[in-house]
């Protein structure tokens, strides 16, 4: 130990062990974390509500198109329908859908009528509010469904799953049902849009066309009743049939023009929303000539081939002419389809998938409303060239005429309308989503939430993470000496440390004065090291010291326990010692020798009792002891009073050593005062206790003075707090002199 204090490494660096140390001499509070946070993750797992989940899946298939809404090249690692898949899944999680979700919920809650399996969709913060059979508002229950609905698609393939939890496993199941069953509603809805407004449109002018012929039924027997001509000749006959049929086919195609422009004001009002400058470009793509010359040729060759049928008996229908008619249109298709191709692949390049497939609609519309309009135009002028023989007929037949013409050409309009509404209704119907419900969601039959063993091992571990963490926290902002480096490294000599005195702490006070008591302790041959190391330090040698002071930084670090048992020490090596109290404000010697405070220092100092009534003896030989005495007014005064060094110099040639306990140098000036007395000082500095500041500020002042600083103490040392080679050393070294010391080298 004598060899060992004066070369530390200041430079060691802590290891595990140490660390390992610091955790055990910090039990108490790593414990009590520890077990709190196991506790509270106890408490948690048992009281946390179950929470079930449902799941629901769906396949979603990009839509196939036709022949011409392929494209030039495939889709190179399917990235296209990946990229349909995500727009998908944007749909699915919109506010709108989930507004839509919410309505159907709270009308399944309605009719179900059993609350109790509601939660997420029930009103009310408590169990009692929910069972009432509230449900809660739309908005607020598109906001729950946001939190607790989760929609991914699984990796590689063209599955998107749809999860809900909920502390009720049935609505569980039946919001992910419901989420599923509406979004496949949307999505066949969106992919019928057009369809259905071709077919609402055809409808209503199905009834209005009815309404029209049963008008002109009534007028023409309404005429014929009256006594009219109620028959005509065959050549009227026949013309009147030839003038209906195209007139029909020219109203026909009107209606059709007429509800291919509703479906193109739809196109273009959503296009418009998505991608304006494509709006912009289509308007130029649709009045391009060539493409217009074409369709207009193509036109006038039907409507011709048309009306050369209409003109030929049925034994002529397939005559050259018809023949060569249906040649020169097939070319024409030819070449407009190709034409058209080309166009689409300009304008599709680099266009986005979504709004690739909502051209593609416009485009063809285009070139459907611009044909519908074409044959409309011809169609009318061949009602023209059958007006203008109509009006040829006999004066007397004409008006009967007039009203078999509306008659049969209604009729005609009329099947052709309900012809058309009937292909598109099943055009709708047939018209299939691209989302398949593969599997529904069921009601789960045990919680997915919370894993009860993981939450209690997570605050387990939690605690110990905190634990340490308050450990090491704790003792990176604690700004107080711990260990021998701590001092050695901000220039303060080291002559000893002191362990901690067992039984101290615990109010065993005669355990104060070891050096008497356990003389073959641990803490008394720390002393006998300290002593030591005073007789040969190079201030000894030089001039032999006569008066010694101990001090410290602040109250309660154990200069008067460090003073005491080093001149008890002293003592022991045949030396004649006394101890002076001076801390003149709070005095303890008294106490550690368990003397009367009075007659004391003050008292003699102040002529009210001679020496040898002050100086009184101890338990070891050779130490004597002088109290303080009654309490001054002016300790500081008193103590730089010219009595008080004729006193110390007067002592000087009765004893060999002299130490004076006084009081805190940072606290009170009286130490500086008495520094200037003695031959050296020393300081006093407590482990955990003195902060290091203080110690620098202290070991200043002491410098600064006439007396020799021999260097700092540091008391109640714990040779267990990370420092073990210290501790082997006293451990060893007590039971190899002694093994009943083993217990107290424990302490």
């Amino acid at each position: 130990m004598e060899n060992g204090q004066n070369n530390i490494n200041v430079t060691e660096e802590k290891s595990v062990k140490d660390y390992l140390s610091l955790i055990r001499n910090n039990i108490l509070p790593v414990f009590i974390i520890v077990i709190s946070s196991l506790v509270v993750s106890i408490l948690y797992a048992i009281n946390t509500q179950n929470i079930y989940k449902a799941t629901t899946s769906l396949k979603i298939e990009k839509p196939k198109g036709n022949i011409l809404d392929s494209p030039l090249a495939p889709d190179l690692g399917d990235m296209g329908k990946d990229r349909f898949i995500a727009n998908e899944i944007e749909i699915l999680k919109s506010y709108n859908l989930r507004e839509i979700v919410s309505k159907s919920l709270v009308d399944s809650m309605r009719l179900k009528g059993n609350n109790a399996s509601f939660y997420l969709i029930a009103d009310g913060k408590t169990e009692a509010e929910k069972k009432q059979g509230k449900p809660v508002g739309i908005t607020s229950l598109s906001t729950v469904l946001e939190r607790n609905v989760k929609i991914e698609q699984k990796r590689g393939l063209d599955i998107v799953e749809i999860s809900v939890e909920s502390p009720s496993p049935l609505e569980a199941a039946l919001i992910a049902n419901t989420y599923a069953k509406e979004y496949r509603g949307l999505n066949l809805q969106i992919s019928r849009d057009q369809l259905t407004i071709v077919k609402n449109f055809l409808n209503s002018q199905k009834a209005e066309k009815q309404l029209e012929l049963n008008t002109a039924e009534e007028k023409l027997k309404n005429f014929q009743e009256q006594g009219g001509i109620v028959a005509l000749d065959q050549q009227a006959t026949t013309l009147i049939q030839q003038l209906s049929t195209f007139e029909a086919q020219k109203n026909a195609a009107q209606i059709d023009l007429m509800a291919s422009d509703k479906v193109l004001i739809s196109l273009k009002s959503e296009l418009a929303k998505q991608d304006p400058k494509m709006n912009d470009y289509l308007k130029g793509f649709a009045n391009e000539s060539y493409l217009k010359t074409l369709q207009e040729q193509l036109a006038k060759l039907e409507v011709n081939r048309d009306f050369a049928i209409a003109n030929k008996d049925e034994q002529s229908k397939n005559s050259n002419t018809v023949k060569e008619y249906d040649k020169k249109i097939a070319e024409l298709k030819t070449k407009l389809n190709s034409k058209i191709e080309t166009v689409k692949a300009s304008i599709f390049a680099g266009s986005p998938d979504q709004v690739k497939d909502l051209t593609k609609k416009i485009v063809e519309e285009e070139i459907k409303n611009q044909s519908l309009r074409i044959s409309s135009k011809e169609l009318g002028s061949i009602v023209g060239k059958y007006d203008s023989q109509f009006n040829q007929l006999p004066k007397t037949s004409i008006e009967l005429a007039k009203f078999q013409r509306t008659r049969e050409s209604l009729e005609k309009l009329y099947t052709l309308v309900e012809e058309k509404y009937q292909e598109a209704l099943i055009n709708e119907q047939s018209q299939p989503g691209n989302v398949l419900i593969i599997d529904n969601a069921r009601m789960p039959n045990k919680p997915s939430k919370p894993n009860r063993m993981l939450i209690i091992i997570v605050g387990f571990v939690l605690g110990g993470v905190i634990a340490v963490g308050y450990v090491l926290i704790k003792n990176y902002f604690d700004n107080t000496v711990k260990t021998p480096e701590d001092m050695q490294k901000k220039g303060v000599n080291v002559l000893a440390w002191i362990p901690q005195i067992e039984g101290v702490d615990d109010g065993l006070k005669e355990h104060e004065f070891i050096v008497a008591r356990k003389p073959d302790s641990i803490p008394s041959e720390a002393f006998r090291a300290l002593r030591t190391r005073i007789q040969f330090s190079s201030h000894a040698i030089e001039k032999p010291l006569k008066t010694i002071l101990v001090t410290s930084s602040a109250p309660q670090e154990g200069k008067t326990t460090i003073c005491v048992n080093l001149a008890g020490s002293f003592a022991q090596s045949n030396k004649k010692v006394l101890v002076i109290d001076c801390d003149l404000r709070k005095p303890r010697l008294h106490n550690v020798f368990r003397a009367q405070r009075r007659p004391g220092l003050i008292d003699y100092l102040y002529g009210e009792n001679t020496l040898e009534e002050i100086i009184k003896k101890s338990e070891i030989p050779n130490l004597s002891y002088i109290t303080t005495g009654t309490i001054p007014p002016n300790p500081a005064e008193t103590l730089e009073s010219a009595q008080m060094k004729k006193f110390l110099q007067g002592l000087e040639k009765e004893y060999d050593l002299i130490l004076l306990d006084s009081p805190p140098i940072i606290a009170v000036t009286d130490s500086e005062i008495l520094a200037n007395m003695v031959d050296a000082s020393l300081l006093v500095v407590s482990a955990e206790t003195t902060e290091i500041e203080l110690m620098e500020k202290s070991s200043e002042l002491l410098k600064n003075g006439s007396s020799s600083f021999l260097g700092a103490i540091l008391n109640n040392f714990s040779y267990k707090s990370g420092y073990g080679s210290y501790y082997k050393y006293y451990y060893y070294y007590s039971r190899s002199n002694n093994p009943k010391n083993k217990s107290v080298s424990k302490a």
